[in-house]
């Protein structure tokens, strides 16, 4: 029997409700479009692309399954496809040869499933949640470190009027929404979080995402008991820029045990040369600098005493 034949009879099949989903069978073909993004799938798959899906999402019997959708929309990514309309435009028998189909799905039926899909918005974030729980075990540093930015995100549609947002690339006020994001230092990326009406860093770090942190980020017990032994010990460390100074928010990631580095909002004259000296610095690359640095206590409002350091 051959391959069409076998994949009608399954699309047959499907239709009368006699097969979950379509198994995956590859043949042999030659210069495939967008071949390329075949190599990147290990690294799909050990980043944890089909783990706990299932657990999250649902989809009703037919001939496209979970998995297919979901490499879909990995491979689309790789591609640079940024929109499904674009998708119209791409030969679905090339981009099935990728997915081991003979066809990928219509627009039409890949919205129908994506509808589904995200009827729920909590899927995603809980989804998300599990995958970054591995992501961060896997960090081999003896301490843990929290990088936190905003990124503003101009919105071109015109169905719905987005208030009003300073892009700073562009010198404008322009309809936006704000991405915050929580990464690594060496920028891999755990979560994102969008926000329609931007409340500003201090105010989504204090609703999303230090609570999200605080389920998420383990707790080996030698780190507990090094935090009950010393009361100056720290859980994991936040890093974010001036946005988010707040003694407010520092006494109240102190009594959460988690330590803060970030740039003093409102800094006065400059200090003596003769406080700095030099440093060799081991970049996260690899690469060593030299770098002219120089520390000194400091104490905030709320009697909070910490460590301000500068760099030359």
């Amino acid at each position: 029997m051959g391959y069409a034949t076998t994949r009608t009879l399954e699309r047959v099949a499907a239709a009368m409700g006699q097969l979950a989903a379509a198994p995956i069978a590859f043949q042999t073909a030659c210069d495939v479009p967008r071949g390329g993004v075949l190599l990147a799938l290990p690294a799909l798959l050990a980043q944890g692309l089909l783990r706990y899906r299932s657990q999250s999402y649902q989809l009703p019997e037919g001939f496209y399954g979970l998995d297919s959708i979901f490499l879909l929309l990995g491979f689309m990514a790789l591609a640079r496809i940024g929109s499904l309309e674009q998708l119209r435009y791409e030969p679905p028998g090339e981009w099935g040869k990728l997915l081991g189909l003979d066809r990928i799905p219509e627009v039409r039926t890949l919205r129908a499933k994506l509808k589904r899909l995200c009827q729920d918005l909590g899927r995603a974030l809980r989804w998300n949640a599990e995958l970054a729980k591995e992501w961060i075990a896997r960090q081999t540093d003896s301490e843990l470190y929290f990088y936190c930015d905003g990124h503003v995100r101009v919105y071109h549609g015109e169905q719905t009027a987005q208030p009003r947002h300073y892009v700073a690339r562009e010198r404008l006020c322009l309809r936006a929404t704000t991405d915050y994001w929580i990464n690594a230092l060496d920028g891999q990326p755990y979560l994102y979080v969008n926000k329609e009406v931007d409340p500003g860093l201090i105010a989504t770090l204090k609703q999303d995402l230090i609570p999200w942190l605080e389920t998420s980020v383990p707790k080996s017990p030698e780190q507990q008991q090094r935090l009950a032994q010393d009361p100056r010990a720290h859980w994991f460390t936040m890093v974010f820029d001036r946005e988010g100074y707040s003694p407010e928010l520092f006494e109240q990631m102190r009594q959460k045990r988690i330590a803060v580095l970030t740039d003093h909002k409102f800094p006065k004259q400059d200090w003596s040369s003769a406080e700095f000296s030099s440093h060799s610095v081991e970049l996260s690359g690899g690469e060593t600098v030299s770098l002219k640095l120089a520390e000194r206590g400091t104490q905030l409002s709320h009697k909070l005493s910490g460590c301000a350091k500068s760099a030359s």
